[in-house]
């Protein structure tokens, strides 16, 4: 008999929904973790990231007061009290998840832990064995391979920096770069983004990600498009960051965003015979089983959707489907996702260019204005909201948008477009007004 029913390797998002769950569901479950409960989005990633975003715009409130009436003086930002509340935030919901795990009865084990055949795992000198495993191991910043890449950050350090440089490189123009390129920018630093291609935020919508690069450009952010980091060197002035095109500049830190890897070396997959996609992702079916029967995974270390919403339902469903009688499959389609770059981006659905990859007809509704808190302080950044509506059915297939509270406004439409709603049910709905979310029910051709 094994030692547990379950054992998930990773104590992030959707490994401790996992395993409290199936411990809901009378399952004797143990996780390990290595490090921090809490997972990327927790320890590292989106929580301290929305914090620091949240102390940046206070910048940009404090210019636009003054237009509504505001007289403010003596105004100073100290870094080292921002990451310290930050940071005190992150440890008390890292306590939080020690709670919750203890609360339902899941065995901790604070370790590394390794496959040793399909069902045993070598965790904190010791060997236990399991029914099922779960692995539930996230991703990592990738860091280029170049001379001198052992001076850069990523995203892990960002939040420890000692005190806030003056010049700053980001490399890379996914979510991570532009939001950390927004929130040092707005917070005084000289910020330089390095980028292969020539426009941030691939995989959006191109209305938006114009739109995002223009405003970016506008706030001050430089931009060297179509060139690689070529070599780092540290020096006197700093580090010397020289670009395949063969620019040089010197900057205090450089920060990687170019990419996350799966973490799945040395955990003893291969050994076991569990099937890894190219990149090193754990490939699974529908219900996040692999090839190995009793083994399964969820979160970005199966590179599916690298939400943490989408890990804490893959996670949820898995132990309904394992522990609770029920066949549940996590839905990957219509997923809402949000960047808090300045200005923010909300987006749920299909983009211009997938709806032409499937031979769609479609009829698209823009808006751009200015929203009216801007009128009054001389802003020129507009904001841009975009449907996407399937000609034969008139069901909205997407909604896209660039402006001040992107993110809360899209989470509502999202309900709309994952339940199929029509343009004209859209058209139905009494707008609030003046609201920039009114923009979604009064769209016109």
């Amino acid at each position: 008999m094994a030692d547990f029913d379950l054992f998930v390797i990773g104590g992030g998002s959707g490994g401790v929904r996992a395993a409290r769950i199936a411990a809901g569901l009378g399952a004797k479950v143990a996780i390990a973790e290595e490090y921090r409960l809490g997972g990327t989005c927790v320890i590292r990633g989106c929580i301290p990231k929305k914090l620091l975003y949240y102390g940046s715009h206070f910048a940009e409130e404090f210019e636009e007061a003054r237009s509504y009436g505001w007289e403010i003086k003596g105004v100073k930002f100290n870094w080292k009290k921002l990451t310290r509340n930050v940071n005190a935030e992150v440890d008390r919901l890292n306590n939080f998840y020690y709670e919750l795990l203890d609360n339902a009865g899941v065995s901790l084990f604070e370790a590394r832990a390794v496959l040793k055949d399909k069902h045993t795992i070598e965790v904190a000198g010791k060997t236990v064995t399991a029914e099922t495993i779960l692995v539930a191991t996230g991703g990592s910043p990738y860091i280029p391979d170049i001379p001198g890449a052992q001076f850069a950050i990523s995203s892990n350090e960002v939040f420890h920096l000692k005190k806030l440089p003056k010049r700053l490189m980001i490399a890379g123009a996914g979510y991570i770069a532009v939001e950390f390129a927004g929130i040092f920018n707005s917070l005084g630093v000289d910020t330089t983004v390095v980028y292969r291609k020539n426009k941030v935020l691939r995989g959006f919508a191109d209305d938006l990600r114009t739109r995002l690069t223009n405003a970016m450009e506008q706030r001050g952010i430089r931009f060297l498009f179509d060139t690689n980091l070529g070599n780092i060197e540290k020096t006197r002035k700093g580090l010397k960051i020289t670009c395949t095109n063969g620019s040089v500049g010197f900057y205090d830190e450089l920060l990687c965003a170019v990419g996350r890897t799966p973490n799945t070396k040395g955990l003893g997959l291969e050994a076991v015979g569990v099937k890894l996609a190219e990149n090193g992702a754990v490939a699974v079916d529908k219900y996040s089983c692999t090839n190995v029967k009793n083994i399964y995974a969820v979160g970005d270390v199966t590179d599916r959707i690298n939400l943490t919403p989408d890990a804490i339902k893959e996670g949820h469903a898995f132990a309904l489907t394992k522990y609770g009688n029920q066949k549940v499959s996590p839905e990957h389609d219509n997923v809402a996702s949000a960047v808090f770059s300045q200005p923010p981006i909300g987006t749920v659905g299909l983009t211009g260019v997938e709806c032409q990859e499937q031979n769609l007809e479609i009829d698209i509704y823009t808006s751009e204005f200015r929203p009216l808190k801007q009128t009054l302080t001389g802003r020129v950044e507009k904001t841009f909201v975009k449907m996407i509506v399937d000609k034969k059915t008139d069901v909205v297939l997407g909604a896209h948008m660039i402006g001040p509270d992107a993110a809360e406004i899209i989470q509502g439409v999202a309900i709309a477009v994952k339940n199929k709603l029509t343009k004209a049910q859209f058209d139905q709905t009494v707008a609030i007004h003046p609201t920039t979310a009114e923009e979604f029910v009064l769209l016109k051709k």
